[in-house]
């Protein structure tokens, strides 16, 4: 077959390459995505979104489609000790600030199907499956690509979102950072045939004899995650018979229930040095691997995806140089070690098999009266590390908010109105460096005359801020923000002249 010629190269059919490649190619790039196996893996996986990362999918044009295949959790996440007593309740009902959920639980294979389709719709987009990648040589303006039967496919830059084992992490020289913290969990997917509510829809039991996970699959579908203990064999307990056994006490049966899956997982925590060298970059499972107990894995790998992305699309584009690449390690490594460490700290309070531990434990908690704040270890808030962020403003590299606004006279978020590029967010109208639209970069007025602020959040969040105006990145990350509208022009320079 005849070599072909791309903008970027993704190696990694997986949710975070997927995403990739259908953000690249919203922004009109040309993307190869290269999936080694010919066929998607057809059993669960990741289960769980938060709602910045339903934003992301919001960003993507894809609400309606991973709303239909994703189930919000209308309570809270609950841990318990052996004797029933609650030890955190932890809310996670309603909407987060991004508008999006709190909680939304999916089955992995209904989201691989809802991004496939995605990329394929695009035409400038192509997905490649049974190619395995075997070789990558960088050159100083391209990358080779060779894959399958020695066919090869040249690209401006190559991303590897080939998860743990990644063939472009080692290709890139990136050494592994690991913190020593494994320990091996049997994980069960299983469909009910029975009707039967789930409350609270998602929680934890504590208990030193077996620590077990009992969580939504999404839609139709419940997992349990089973501790191994010491003494027993990853293979004695990697079976149906044993998956039997354990669910046994749950009330769930072969005549009540679908065993779909059942896998033992080696918890571990761990990152790369650096994602990014020259012309190739990693993402997802190839760049860092954590423990599931905050939810975060997938998560964090699709933090990723945004924040590559429009980076790529402007050093493609030829808008700004290649050193904008090197903020992609430098933010998003800081921001994924506040991940790791969250769900590492929480493993250390639920992975307890000691009984004396486990009643210091509890004993701990419940005087705490359940609340998070006051229970579970306090970790510091996600921020990103160096990089594009105004110097000197506290709020820069935080996620904005996204509230609903006024469109038409009816409420929309945010998103929505404004698009994919930055954003100056004022209440009032103000000038801007004229460079600043140069680059793409549009004012928002959240006032009557502009673009309504459709339930005084957004007025509120300004007040509690001390804040006139603020520069949203294409990522919705905050670049910056100013106490009086005389700074906005100095903001909006800035902005422009970090990215040029």
């Amino acid at each position: 077959m005849p070599d072909s010629h791309h903008d970027v190269v993704i190696v990694g059919a997986g949710p975070v390459g997927l995403a990739l490649g259908r953000m690249l190619g919203l922004r009109g790039h040309d993307v190869l995505i290269l999936e080694r196996w010919p066929e998607p893996y057809p059993l669960p996986r990741a289960v769980h979104f938060d709602d910045e990362i339903g934003r992301v999918f919001g960003s993507m044009g894809l609400t309606d489609e991973v709303r239909a295949i994703s189930q919000a959790v209308p309570d809270h996440y609950e841990w318990r000790n052996a004797a029933g007593e609650t030890l955190v309740r932890i809310d996670w009902s309603g909407t987060g600030p991004n508008g999006w959920p709190v909680a939304n639980f999916f089955s992995q294979p209904d989201l691989e199907r809802v991004l496939t389709d995605a990329v394929q719709d695009l035409p400038n987009v192509k997905l490649l499956r049974g190619a395995e990648v075997v070789g990558i040589e960088e050159l100083p303006d391209q990358v080779v690509v060779t894959h399958g039967k020695q066919r090869r496919s040249f690209a401006r830059y190559v991303v590897g979102c080939d998860g743990a084992n990644s063939f472009v992490r080692e290709r890139m020289g990136a050494t592994v950072r690991d913190l020593g913290f494994f320990f091996d969990w049997l994980i069960v997917d299983t469909v009910p045939l029975d009707r039967r509510e789930w409350s609270p829809q998602n929680w934890q039991l504590c208990d030193p004899r077996r620590p077990t996970t009992v969580v939504s699959g999404g839609p139709g579908r419940r997992r349990w995650e089973f501790m191994r203990l010491p003494g027993e064999s990853r293979e004695e307990l990697n079976s149906a018979a044993k998956a039997w056994e354990l669910l046994e006490p749950w009330g769930r049966t072969p005549e009540n229930t679908t065993l779909e899956r059942h896998a033992v997982y080696t918890f571990a925590a761990r990152w790369a040095d650096r994602w990014q060298a020259g012309r190739l970059a990693i993402a997802g499972d190839a760049a860092h691997q954590m423990p599931p107990f905050a939810g975060q894995g997938m998560c964090s790998g699709l933090r990723d995806a945004a924040n590559l992305s429009w980076k790529l699309d402007l050093v493609l584009r030829g808008e700004s140089g290649r050193a904008l690449l090197d903020t992609y390690t430098s933010e998003r490594s800081v921001h994924l070690q506040h991940a790791i460490s969250l769900s590492v700290e929480l493993g250390r309070v639920i992975c307890v098999l000691d009984d004396q531990q486990a009643a210091e434990r509890d004993a701990r908690m419940i005087a705490g009266g359940a609340d998070p704040a006051a229970v579970l270890p306090v970790t510091a808030l996600p921020l990103l590390g160096d990089g594009v962020k105004f110097p000197g403003c506290p709020l820069a590299g935080t996620l904005a908010p996204q509230f609903p606004v006024l469109r038409d006279g009816r409420a929309v978020l945010l998103d929505d109105v404004t698009g994919p590029g930055p954003v100056l967010l004022t209440l009032s109208a103000t000038d801007i460096d004229p460079r600043f639209k140069e680059i793409g970069g549009q004012v928002c007025v959240l006032d009557p005359t502009g673009t309504p602020d459709a339930t005084g959040a957004w007025s509120s969040w300004f007040g509690a801020h001390g804040i006139a105006a603020a520069l949203l990145r294409p990522d919705r990350y905050l670049y910056g923000t100013v106490a009086d509208l005389v700074g906005t022009t100095r903001l909006t320079a800035c902005f422009a002249d970090r990215l040029r």
